[in-house]
């Protein structure tokens, strides 16, 4: 049984690091980016093309791995040996997203927005989502009195 594990960790790895290459060629993509436009770590990536994980990878993560490269889930779940035959836990659902979140994320996947509105686009971005969160006192206009 540890060689047949040991056998998908190379298989897996192999997919990854040929994916990885491929994008690098035709795309020109950094493993930066690939993990920006995948949704996956560049350390999960990393130990993915080492093959040191200890339980298999999430199956999300190898769903938005392939797609984020526009490569078909199920090759990578072969090369794992997953059995396409169960059914998978069904994804919780995602959140209704606001409107203009999601005209955001159109606009940071679109090639014809440039570089400089796309990078301008994820600062506001972060400096928004990791601001210290006001007191609601304060965010509701109200004065303390001390």
């Amino acid at each position: 049984m540890p060689d047949r594990a040991h056998g998908r960790k190379i298989a897996f790895a192999a997919f990854v690091r040929k994916a990885l290459d491929d994008a690098r060629a035709t795309r020109a993509w950094t493993g930066t980016e690939v993990s920006r436009r995948t949704g996956v770590s560049r350390q999960t990536i990393n130990r993915w093309v080492r093959g040191e994980w200890a339980s298999d990878p999430e199956a999300e993560r190898v769903v938005a791995f392939c797609e984020g490269l526009d490569l078909d889930p199920t090759v990578a779940f072969g090369v794992l040996g997953w059995d396409r035959a169960t059914p998978s836990r069904p994804a919780p659902s995602a959140p209704p997203m606001d409107p203009d979140v999601e005209a955001l994320l159109r606009r940071l996947v679109n090639p014809n927005v440039s570089d400089a509105e796309k990078f301008h686009i994820r600062e506001t971005i972060r400096y928004l989502a990791y601001r210290p969160v006001l007191p609601l006192e304060v965010r509701k206009g109200r004065k303390q009195v001390g």
